[in-house]
């Protein structure tokens, strides 16, 4: 999904960069014509990442690129687990270790922890991914070993967001743990 609405916002931006360019409007394109050129375009943005190992910089580069796709997630407990976890693994993975680390990069960030957590079945698509089910063991594992299962929901049940959410009294907040 996020590589698909990365593309819908670029295939906004060029089709807005092309009427400027020809003043012009875009609606005195043929719409058949139009549609063709948008899905040319699209199937080649959102083709998947471009893996090449051959030496040594592009394969820094690509490595430098996913480790900074793993821990600035905006998703702050992601950034962390995925960050730290991409960072030991990356420099022992193979092309495909790699393209399945791509497919993990590409989901959207509440399923993604939602699955590592056990909050939510995942997909069999990701169930089978190498890479999701390195991660969700080690997850799993750590929620195991520091947290105590009564402070965790039932699995397949969504977490609750705190013991104050709803606080009753004078000064207490509208919501939230303020």
């Amino acid at each position: 999904m996020a590589s698909l609405r990365r593309a819908v916002i670029n295939v906004h931006r060029i089709l807005r960069s092309s009427a400027v360019a020809n003043r012009s409007s875009i609606a005195s394109a043929s719409p058949a014509a139009s549609f063709e050129t948008l899905l040319r375009w699209v199937s080649n943005t959102t083709q998947s990442l471009d893996i090449d190992l051959s030496n040594d910089e592009k394969k820094k580069r690509l490595f430098n690129r996913l480790l900074y796709r793993s821990k600035q997630r905006g998703f702050l407990e992601l950034d962390l687990v995925l960050g730290k976890w991409v960072e030991e693994h990356i420099h022992s993975m193979d092309e495909n270790g790699i393209k399945a680390l791509v497919d993990v990069l590409n989901l959207e960030n509440p399923d993604l922890w939602k699955w590592l957590t056990g909050q939510e079945q995942p997909p069999e698509a990701v169930k089978t991914n190498p890479v999701f089910s390195a991660l969700h063991n080690k997850v799993m594992n750590n929620l195991n070993s520091y947290a105590s299962p009564e402070t965790r929901s039932e699995p397949g049940q969504p977490w609750v967001r705190g013991w104050d959410d709803f606080k009753k009294g004078r000064d207490s907040p509208l919501s939230g743990n303020q």
